[in-house]
């Protein structure tokens, strides 16, 4: 299935090319199929591609000199037979502590959702959420499949420091925060894992397209994980589908 796509100089050496503008797997496939291709068979000019919910941004190492040119070169490629990215995707198992002591917006979210704290648990974790792209912060991962009944708008007045692995939600969206960081985002939650370490060859284990599933963990075993993760004695291994 191909997409009618926008494409658009973003700056003198960058073009942005546009899905429709909605969160859905379709799209995300389409669009990690497309750039694998591009990363094996575009020009060696482009030196890095940048994907969110429903774009690619293409960065060339120069100054695009011909925008019209490149861009017909990009959509021929688009409709060029090429595979889909591999089907078996990976799904990742995080452990979150939803103790109201480490959750300091539990409470008033759930009064705000007419919902009980119980309800606000058990329908964060139970969905399993898609990784769409990795942004704002090194290791933030912008997740879809947060169920309507969670959605609210972010804070009218953003917390100036929400601690690192504070597991939030934001309008329909839900994520970790990698690092302490301002923020506007609900917490309801604390996550004791890293997502990102700058020291590792691959700095951030997550890609777009991976699924997430919350465990949830009492007190105990988030100060027992986070002794381990602090001791480099915890391992997190993916379930390939």
């Amino acid at each position: 299935m191909k997409f009618e796509l926008q494409y658009k100089r973003y700056s003198e050496s960058a073009i942005l090319i546009e899905w429709p503008s909605e969160v859905n797997e379709d799209i995300l496939n389409d669009l990690l199929s497309y750039k694998k291709y591009l990363e094996k068979n575009g020009t060696k000019l482009i030196v890095e591609i940048v994907p969110a919910y429903n774009s690619l941004l293409i960065c060339y190492k120069i100054t695009i000199e011909d925008v019209y040119s490149e861009i017909s070169t990009l959509k021929s490629n688009y409709f060029t037979d090429f595979e889909q990215v591999d089907t078996k995707k990976r799904r990742w198992e995080i452990p979150v502590c939803y103790d109201t002591a480490l959750a300091p917006d539990l409470e008033t979210f759930s009064s705000k959702k007419s919902l009980t704290v119980d309800e606000v648990i058990s329908l964060h974790s139970t969905p399993i959420y898609t990784i769409y792209f990795i942004g704002f912060l090194p290791g933030f991962l912008y997740l879809g499949g947060l169920h309507k009944k969670l959605h609210l708008s972010r804070k009218e007045t953003p917390s100036l420091k929400v601690k690192k692995g504070s597991v939030a939600i934001g309008g329909n969206q839900t994520g970790i925060y990698p690092s302490d960081s301002p923020g506007g985002w609900h917490v309801i939650g604390m996550c004791p894992l890293d997502f990102f370490d700058p020291t590792l060859e691959k700095p951030c284990v997550f890609e777009p397209g991976d699924f997430i599933k919350f465990r949830p963990i009492d007190n105990l075993e988030y100060n027992a994980i986070s002794s381990k993760v602090t001791q480099n004695k915890y391992q997190l291994q993916p379930v390939v589908l």
